[in-house]
């Protein structure tokens, strides 16, 4: 029988599932603004626009919300370089699941009562939460507020560089998260990792 482990406390998991609807509306908005046509819109233009700005602010919120919580409580020691070896385990990691996890061998880093994310995990999440989603808010406000950003960089236009950051950084996630579910898939069974982050148990062997 899984030993279990109560790995995410309730602010965690209703802050995950903010983030993550959040995340999505953004995604769906951003690409109906930028790909739809305008006489066959995914999401009329106009409206397309007042969802995403609206859902931008939101998730800044709730970005500064998990800065905080971080902060004050014991879940940000999950996010700080303190292991030695660092990037050794991080290729044994990535080793494991090019090659490993399909030939039945056990995981080099399962998770623990003091160790929540292997060390990809730990690399990607780190990745995300503190350069790439800051990227595309900072970018997104920048995008808001067209008077804040220099008028022009190295002779290119400092709107232009501004959504061309926000752009790819929203790609970047976007891929993120089509990864991130796909490795959720990679439990003990097919739904445990889903199970966990809405009751909070992480099922272990």
């Amino acid at each position: 029988m899984a030993e279990k482990i109560y790995h995410y406390p309730l602010w965690i998991r209703l802050w995950h599932m903010v983030n993550a609807i959040f995340c999505l509306v953004l995604m769906i908005s951003g690409i109906s603004m930028q790909f739809s046509e305008p006489d066959r819109p995914l999401i009329r233009f106009d409206i397309a626009v007042t969802i995403h700005n609206s859902a931008a602010i939101l998730l800044t919120l709730n970005y500064l919300f998990f800065l905080i919580a971080n902060k004050v409580s014991d879940n940000g020691k999950h996010y700080r370089f303190s292991e030695k070896k660092y990037f050794g385990k991080l290729f044994a990691q990535f080793g494991y699941y090019t090659f490993g996890i399909f030939k039945g061998e056990k995981a080099p880093f399962p998770v623990n009562s003091e160790r929540k994310f292997n060390p990809l995990q730990h690399f990607a999440y780190i990745v995300v939460m503190f350069f790439l989603l800051p990227l595309i808010l900072i970018s997104g406000w920048g995008l808001f507020f067209p008077e804040i950003v220099f008028s022009r960089v190295f002779g290119i236009s400092g709107l232009f560089l501004t959504d061309l950051v926000h752009i790819m950084a929203g790609f970047v996630i976007s891929m993120f998260m089509i990864v991130h579910i796909y490795f959720c898939m990679l439990g003990t069974n097919l739904l445990s990792s889903f199970k966990s982050i809405i009751n909070g148990w992480v099922e272990v062997h």
